[in-house]
Order: structure tokens, then sequence, then C-alpha cells
């Protein structure tokens, strides 16, 4: 027996390396139960991911070039929370090629170009092709994106670029031509609900019925905002062991709202604040002025799109609209936040109910179109001033009639260079 346990004694002892080894695996494990809740339930397969069924059901694009391993060049362009980097990790588990992750924000041309080199030295060595990940792509200045497309036209490394920014704006061109863009929609309610239901599974915390449908109000489509807030809803419930409204709202503060004033989301939003006051819709036009408004946009930009609304689409209809537009914009210049809204309000309310005329707005456009058809024409002799004897003796101002002391000038006398006589370019409303 003595002799056994002399035999069998080696095997207990585990040598440096294996401790490290041991210890290494205990932080990871430990590091990963501390991680957030988003975090931890991170969809590991593609049968894992939530929403995205356009792209990712049976039959989905996106979904057969993975399971083939195929992937071409990408560009995952969606809101916030709707799954860019969860894909990405999942292409990671999934394929057989080397996976590499760089973020725009903290990453350069030298990152680019170490990461370059190695995918070359995989390919040359292993004849594995290298995938490389960028999140937040739009980050990334014209040279950075620029660095990038020479590996790409060589097969060198395939990109998937993650971005919340439309990739027409803040793509460069010849990269978008050799990525395709999927487009990543904001989850669903159902999605969210059931992402949700995940989370109280994890952390044991019931939901009741108005906190649930609270969470997915404020979680606006995007599953990282839903499991944080209620990650810290279910920390902070009492005795009860539930969380309720009251432990929501705790959790939730205030929703932050979706908004970049540089971003695609800011044109979006100004877009449907115009078209509602032109559509005579009073309840969108305040609802996306107090969307712009509430999210920090610049209230003078607001009060200023309303001079330029007043004055072509309501127009001639109703000349006093632009004196209320301007008025608007003194007023909050001069009462400024918190009750600068008031008067913004007041206008957006009056432009919308307003009657509308562009026939001003097309006159100049009609006008517009012309001159760059038919070039600077000359201005007739009898509309120009003639102030030395010279220009007269040419022939400047003659013929010229005074409306005023002269009746019938108006309709007998031409105005227009003589090539673009009886052209009209302003046309009232109803007129053909």
């Amino acid at each position: 027996m003595a002799e056994k346990a002399v035999a069998w004694a080696p095997s207990l002892v585990l040598n440096p390396i294996d401790m490290a080894d041991l210890f290494e695996h205990a932080a990871e494990r430990e590091l990963q139960q501390q991680a957030p809740l988003a975090e931890r339930l991170r969809p590991q397969s593609l049968d894992e991911v939530v929403g995205q069924r356009k792209l990712l059901g049976p039959e989905g694009p996106l979904r057969v070039l993975i399971e083939r391993d195929q992937l071409p060049s990408i560009i995952l362009w969606g809101p916030p929370g709707s799954g860019k980097t969860t894909l990405a990790r999942v292409i990671a588990h999934h394929t057989r090629s080397k996976f590499q992750a760089l973020s725009a924000v903290l990453s350069g041309v030298k990152d680019l170009r170490e990461v370059v080199e190695a995918a070359k030295a995989d390919f040359k060595f292993s004849r594995k092709r290298t995938i490389v990940f960028i999140d937040e792509i739009h980050r990334f200045n014209k040279a950075q994106q620029d660095a990038l497309l020479p590996h790409l036209e060589a097969g060198t490394i395939t990109l998937i670029g993650a971005t919340t920014e439309n990739p027409s704006f803040e793509v460069i061109g010849p990269l978008l031509s050799r990525a395709r863009v999927f487009v990543l929609e904001a989850l669903s309610e159902e999605d969210l609900k059931g992402l949700l239901q995940r989370g109280i599974q994890s952390m044991g915390v019931p939901v009741e019925t108005e906190a649930e449908s609270l969470l997915v109000e404020y979680a606006a489509g995007d599953a990282r905002r839903l499991l944080n807030t209620y990650e810290i809803a279910a920390n902070l419930a009492g005795k009860s062991g539930r969380v309720d409204v009251k432990t929501v709202e705790q959790a939730a503060q205030r929703k932050t709202l979706l908004y970049d004033k540089s971003g695609e989301e800011h044109y979006n939003l100004i877009s449907a604040f115009i078209k509602s006051m032109r559509n005579s819709d009073p309840d969108a036009a305040v609802y996306y002025l107090a969307r712009m408004y509430e999210a920090g946009e610049d209230p003078l930009f607001l009060a200023r799109r309303m001079v330029i609304f007043a004055s072509e689409d309501v127009g001639l209809a109703d000349p006093q609209a632009i004196q209320v537009a301007i008025a608007a914009m003194q007023s909050y210049d001069f009462v400024g936040r918190p009750e600068g809204w008031i008067p913004l309000s007041h206008c957006a309310v009056y432009l919308a109910l307003a009657p509308k005329d562009n026939s001003s707005y097309m006159a100049y456009q009609n006008a517009k179109a012309e001159i760059e058809k038919s070039g600077p024409l000359p201005t007739p002799l009898h509309l120009r001033n003639a102030p030395t004897k010279l220009m007269k003796e040419l022939g400047y101002h003659k013929g010229y009639r005074y409306a005023h002391d002269d009746p019938k000038a108006a309709q007998e006398m031409d105005c227009l260079p003589e090539k673009l006589r009886g052209r009209k370019f302003f046309r009232k409303k109803g007129e053909a």
C-alpha cells in the first residue's frame, strides 16, 4: 500500500504552470460572474440571438453566410443594443477563421497594421484567413478607413464593421463598395419581453406585470438598456423581493433619449418635424419638437427652421406666420431654458394649423432653374438706371414707365429679359 501511495503521490503535485492555469481559469470564472447581466446573457450561438429574424431566420441571408463560414466583408448598421457586437462574437465562435477585434475609439492605423501583418503570417503558415471586427467603425476618419482598402482588395482580411450611424454618411464610398451592409432593427416588445425572462431566470427576482411593461418601454428597443435597468432594479428590490413600478423608476431615473446632434437621427427628427407641420398635424409637430428639445437640440436651430417654414410653406396664405416665427425665436433668446419651449411650441402649433401656400418658394425655384438653363441674360435697357449722359445715349432707361403715374404700365411693360418674355415663374396656389 505504501508503494502505491508513493507511486501516486507525484500525480497529486501541480507544477507551477498548472498552478498558473488553475488560478487564471478561476479568475476568469469569477470575472464572468461579476460581469453585468447583459454581458453574462450574451448569446453564444445564432439560436440564442434575440430578434433580427429577417437576417437570422432559417433562410435569413446573414445566417446562411455565417453557418457556411463564407462571410464576405460586411457592415452591421443598427441602433444601440440591437445586437451588432453580439453577432460579431457569435461569428467568432462559429468561424474557422482567426478572429481579431478592434475598437475604432481606441485603435489606429498602427494597430490595424499589426493585425494585417499577423493575418498575412497566419495565412502563409496555416492557410487560415482572418476576420477583423471593428466596433464603431464610423469613428475611423477617412485616412484610417482608406488604410483598410488594399487589405480588403487583396483578401488579406475580411471586415466586419459595426456602426450606429448611417454608413452612407459615415463610411467612405470605396469601403462601402467592398462590403455588404446589413441593417439591424431595434428589438420589438416581444423580443424584449423574452429577453427579460432570461434575465429574471438568471437573477431570480420576479417582475410585476406593470413593471415589466415599463422596463420594455424604457428600453426603447435596446437589449442592453433593458437588462442593465432590470439588474439595477433587481438589486434595489426591497423585502418584497419583487421588482415593481417604483423600483423600475428608481433604477431608470430618466430614459436617455437616442439623439446625436451630428448623426442621422438629428436629420430624421427635424425632417419629421417639418413634414408634420406641412401636413397640418399639430400633435406630431409638438411631439417631434419635444423629442429634439428634451434631447438637447439647439433651440435656436429649431426656431430658425420654423422661420424658414413660415415663409416656405405658409407663405402668402398667412403673411403673419413669419412674424410669429421671428417672435418665437426672439422670445426664446430672451427667455432661454427651461421655459423656452413655450414660445417654440406656440409657434409650431400655429404653423401646423395655418393655411399653406408655397407659391413664392416655388417661384424662386422655377426662376433658379431657368437661370441655370439659359444663363445670365442681359437686363432690359428700359429697366437700367441712366445716371450719365452716355448711358442715356445708349438707350438706358428709355421707355421705362413709372407704374404709380401710369396704371397701364403693369400690364403693358415687360420686365423679363427679351428671351423670357411671357415666361411665368410665379403661379398662385391652385392656378394651372
